[in-house]
């Protein structure tokens, strides 16, 4: 998530102009798993995701489960990493099975759903500062569930 909010169109009087302060600065890239249990797991970084990072993400997420796990993924170039797969071979013999979507189809990822709410609608359109965009993803990722919720039609 960047600290900039993503950019929105609006409705304003002739001659006037919307703006907000476009604060630029690092992005929290949020890392996460909705399971079957209706729990979401996730994991923040204040880093460019990378394939490793990833890999370590589905090794946490292994361990959480405690038992085999099929995740499903779109193809993002994370996923499919020449560097990753003696860790993915690791993981596999731990329980874990990956599926890949079909390309081009975000529509079928169910947490692709999550992210543009949180984005759209959860987070109010402001500027914030790092501490206020780590609050406010704490806020909804600790009240997921209860206080935000999605469903699925």
């Amino acid at each position: 998530m960047a600290q900039a909010q993503p950019n929105r169109s609006a409705w304003t009087p002739v001659g006037e102009r919307r703006m907000i302060d476009a604060r630029r600065g690092p992005r929290l890239n949020v890392l996460g798993a909705l399971l079957s249990s209706g729990e979401l797991f996730t994991v923040k970084l204040w880093e460019t995701t990378t394939s490793l990072l990833f890999a370590g993400f589905l090794g946490l997420l292994t361990d959480h489960v405690g038992k085999p796990l099929t995740v499903i993924l779109d193809n993002a170039s994370v996923h499919k990493a020449k560097e990753i797969q003696p860790l993915l071979k690791v993981l596999e013999q731990k329980g874990l099975k990956l599926y890949f979507l079909p390309p081009y189809s975000p529509e079928l990822n169910r947490i692709e759903k999550l992210w543009h709410k949180m984005k759209y609608k959860w987070m109010a359109f402001k500027a914030r500062d790092a501490g206020t965009l780590e609050a406010n993803i704490d806020q909804i990722l600790d009240g997921f569930g209860t206080d935000y919720l999605i469903t699925f039609c």
